[in-house]
């Protein structure tokens, strides 16, 4: 039989955003594959030279409609250490706290989309309904439901709402039995096995190699994780451990991604409970120094990155911003080839695909 490429996008429900998967198949099998990104580029790097550096905060927003949080986090963390400032403590915690809520946000999202694509529909609406606690609860905090704006250079924009403490730790107790009823739905169907297990496999090695990181990367065993490996904020004060696991399959991601949740509960509780009296923000001067600044975080998808040059004005010079799913895509070739068509549809699920952060 003749090989022939197919598109697998840039409209396909597979892709979960703006972007092609190019296979080419002989017969049923997959012998070569091309991701092509670039349909949503929307030149953010280059829009941030022309704002300040408090503007750029909303614009960072967007880079992930999934965790949003994630992301102006990290622009202020750069900042920060372009400006040489010491965030109050409990700033610190908060933070910790409203990104690890992301994270469980974030999560969920993904397992929704992936349930739905493997024809498990009870699971997408199960994930979403319980996402909504967590939405809520950033609501609560930010005032937005999906592109917060919350945190500031120097601090957060305001204090902890009444009664949110309170709410945050009943969350984490309502989220970690829906984790174990998902376990039951999911690893208890003999469908979502057959197509998760021993289905994508990636070497540790070859992951290390590719430069993957986040789920991706641990999944294969590879046990590394910037909140322990790099620690940034109060992540040292907080006793948690980063989900590995050895198989390198598809349901090795979505093993990770599920003890991710249970941890992120587990961190959610400890900077609740650990979180100080005191200042939320200090004032951040205006202008930035002539130098650089560089920020890490480990993002749902992997290591965020953002490094900024300071040119002594109020505006940056230049900001440059590592995707993680910019990196991991690159990937598909070496984790299709080989498989069924059908195949594809789960192995590039356990992507947690985000085009925005990945086209910028």
């Amino acid at each position: 039989m003749a090989e022939m490429w197919i598109n697998m996008g840039p409209q396909h429900p597979m892709t979960h955003g703006l972007w092609n998967l190019r296979v080419k198949v002989d017969g049923e099998t997959i012998v070569d594959a091309e991701p092509e990104v670039g349909y949503l580029h929307r030149g953010i790097e280059k829009i941030c030279e022309d704002r300040t550096y408090t503007q750029i905060i909303p614009i960072t927003d967007r880079l992930c409609y999934g965790s949003s949080l994630t992301w102006s986090h990290l622009y202020c963390l750069t900042v920060e250490d372009l400006m040489g400032i010491e965030v109050p403590e409990r700033a610190e915690y908060i933070r910790v706290a409203a990104i690890e809520m992301q994270r469980i946000a974030s999560h969920l999202m993904w397992l929704a989309a992936y349930a739905a694509d493997l024809g498990a529909m009870i699971g997408f609406i199960y994930t979403m309904r319980d996402r909504e606690i967590f939405i809520d609860l950033l609501q609560a905090l930010t005032g937005s439901r999906l592109t917060y704006n919350y945190p500031r250079i120097g601090g957060v924009a305001h204090d902890t709402p009444p009664n949110f403490e309170r709410d945050s730790l009943r969350a984490c107790d309502y989220m970690e039995k829906k984790l174990k009823e998902y376990e039951d739905l999911f690893d208890g169907s003999k469908v979502f096995m057959m197509r998760n297990v021993d289905v994508g496999k990636l070497k540790k090695e070859d992951a290390m190699n590719l430069g993957i990181t986040g789920p991706l990367l641990r999944g294969s065993g590879c046990n590394y994780d910037l909140r322990k490996d790099m620690p940034y904020s109060v992540y040292p004060e907080i006793d948690f451990e980063a989900a590995t696991h050895p198989d390198g399959d598809c349901y090795a991601r979505y093993r990770i991604r599920m003890d991710e949740m249970y941890q992120s509960c587990r961190i959610i509780r400890q900077a609740i409970q650990k979180m100080p009296k005191g200042k939320w923000r200090i004032v951040a001067p205006r202008n930035a120094p002539a130098g650089t600044g560089l920020g890490r975080v480990e993002d749902p998808r992997g290591e965020g990155m953002m490094y900024i040059v300071g040119n002594g004005t109020d505006r940056p010079y230049r900001v440059k911003i590592r995707s993680p799913i910019f990196v991991s895509v690159s990937a598909a070739k070496h984790m299709l080839l080989g498989y069924k068509v059908a195949d594809v549809v789960a192995i590039m699920g356990s992507f947690d695909m985000c085009i925005g952060e990945t086209d910028r």
